[in-house]
């Protein structure tokens, strides 16, 4: 229990990974010195050798208070919270580059953690990076949502993939942000630790994995003391990260879910929800 009490001691630091669950105080907007995302099949301020035309791939724009509402931020760089998905992001793809990892699982302990918020904002900063992909998989099975938070429709999704044998190309979607592509699932599956546990899964896995060298590939799980979907899916990904939602866990339940991703490559705990005031920034 001491480890889980220094790691959110050290989210708690200056240089904690926080994502703040209330409205922020007012904070004077950061100086113009990085240009919003360009949108898909623009020619943009970030356009370079990975500027992506989405032909087939179906386009949708997000609905702007939508996102807001949804505390989606990273993609609005004057947002004076958007630093700390970026610098999530960077702590996480410098341990993924050094070990050769491209899944990264995201979980919490129990429900109302917000680790789909948390796995959306990251997906958006990781596609951020002009020599970067990244593609986010709703493998919530139980409670799927990240459709539902970007307000994306859903005719085909990961269930027609998994039960139906559709074309997992014919499942992708592009929210507006150029460089990252959802896999969204529409409903909630009956014997969702079974279907993970199928050939089926990991056979999606490995034909994403292998179509490009510079994808990130960002998977929302469920929570792991909800079932044993997380423990089904562990080998199936290089490493994890935990989201901690301030008061919605006890220490018993963390360091109990910690242990059962003792398997698995743990490279953080993100501090969600926390109440305490926001550290000061450099702008």
């Amino acid at each position: 229990m001491e480890r889980i009490k220094v790691a959110i001691e050290k989210a708690r630091a200056t240089e904690r990974l926080l994502v703040s669950d209330r409205e922020p105080a007012p904070v004077a907007p950061r100086p113009s010195t990085s240009m919003p995302p360009a949108r898909a099949g623009s020619d943009g301020p970030w356009a370079g050798p990975l500027n992506i035309k989405y032909e087939r791939t179906r386009v949708e724009q997000p609905d702007p208070a939508l996102l807001e509402k949804n505390r989606i931020i990273a993609h609005q760089k004057n947002h004076p919270n958007s630093w700390v998905f970026d610098t999530l992001r960077t702590q996480i793809l410098q341990q993924m580059d050094e070990n050769g990892w491209r899944i990264l699982a995201v979980t919490s302990p129990t429900v109302d953690c917000g680790k789909t918020t948390v796995s959306i904002n990251l997906a958006i900063s990781i596609a951020q990076q002009i020599q970067r992909t990244a593609l986010l998989l709703d493998f919530d099975l139980r409670r799927p949502s990240v459709a539902n938070v970007l307000g994306l429709s859903t005719q085909v999704s990961l269930n027609d993939v998994l039960q139906r044998g559709r074309d997992v190309g014919d499942a992708m979607v592009n929210p507006g942000f150029e460089r990252l592509v959802l896999l969204p699932t529409a409903r909630p599956v009956d014997r969702p630790a079974e279907l993970l546990a199928s050939p089926r899964v990991s056979e999606v896995l490995s034909d994403l994995r292998s179509r490009y060298a510079d994808r990130i590939m960002v998977i929302d799980l469920p929570p792991v003391l909800a079932a044993d979907d997380v423990l089904t899916m562990l080998p199936k990904v290089d490493c994890v990260l935990m989201v901690v939602g301030s008061g919605a866990s006890s220490e018993k339940e963390i360091e109990e879910a910690q242990r059962r991703l003792s398997k698995a490559p743990l490279l953080g705990v993100v501090l969600n929800k926390d109440p305490s005031a926001m550290p000061g920034t450099y702008y």
